[in-house]
C-alpha cells in the first residue's frame, strides 16, 4: 500500500516540512521518534500519513512530547501493516464525536445545486479529532473534511496546512 508521510514543524523561524520514512517502523514510538528527529527543538511537529488514497493519519508532538494521533478511518488498521501501527491501537471512535451531529463541509460558492454532500457512511474516524482545534481546524471542520465523499486524503492535508501556514512547505515535498 503505498504511503506519503510529511512532517510539518514549526519552530521560533516558522514552518519547515520534510518526508519521513516510516519502512521497518516497530511500533508508534519509534514513528514518534522519527517525527522528534526532523527538528528536535520545534514547538509544534505534525506528521500528515496519506495512504492508498483512501486514509488520513495525522500525528502531532507538543514541543517533542505528548504524541496525539487521529485517524480518518479506523479499516486502515486492517488494511495494512502502517495502518496497524498507526491506528491499530486506537480502539475507541474519535472523542468529541458527541458534539458532532453530521459532517457539514463548508458549501462550495456558485455550487446551489447539492443541497449536502454525500459523506462516506462507512468511515469510522478514530483518535484525536481536535488534534488541530487551537490552530484554527475544529473538531468538526476536520471530520468534516476527512467525510466528504471525493476528498482524497491529499486534500485533506492540503487544506488544514493552508490554514496552517504551512502549504507551500509540504506541497514542495509532493513535487520532488
Amino acid at each position: 500500500m503505498p504511503y506519503f508521510a510529511a512532517a510539518a514543524v514549526r519552530d521560533e523561524s516558522g514552518w519547515t516540512a520534510a518526508e519521513v520514512n516510516l519502512r521497518g517502523a516497530a511500533d508508534i514510538d519509534d514513528v514518534a521518534d522519527r517525527l522528534r528527529d526532523v527538528e528536535p527543538d520545534a514547538d509544534l511537529s505534525l506528521l500528515f500519513v496519506e495512504a492508498d488514497d483512501a486514509y488520513l493519519v495525522i500525528l502531532r508532538l507538543d514541543e517533542g512530547e505528548d504524541l496525539r494521533i487521529f485517524g480518518s478511518d479506523s479499516a486502515y488498521a486492517e488494511e495494512s501493516r502502517l495502518g496497524a501501527l498507526l491506528v491499530g491501537d486506537l480502539k475507541t471512535s474519535v472523542t468529541g464525536l458527541d458534539e458532532v451531529d453530521e459532517p457539514r463541509p463548508a458549501a462550495t460558492p456558485g455550487d446551489e445545486e447539492s443541497e449536502q454532500p454525500a459523506v462516506d457512511p462507512e468511515a469510522d474516524p478514530v483518535g484525536d479529532a481536535d488534534i488541530l482545534a487551537d490552530l484554527g481546524i475544529s473538531t468538526q471542520k476536520l471530520l468534516a473534511l476527512c467525510a466528504l465523499e471525493g476528498m482524497m486524503p491529499a486534500d485533506v492535508t492540503a487544506e488544514v496546512c493552508q490554514v496552517l501556514g504551512c502549504a507551500d512547505e509540504v506541497e514542495e515535498l509532493r513535487e520532488v
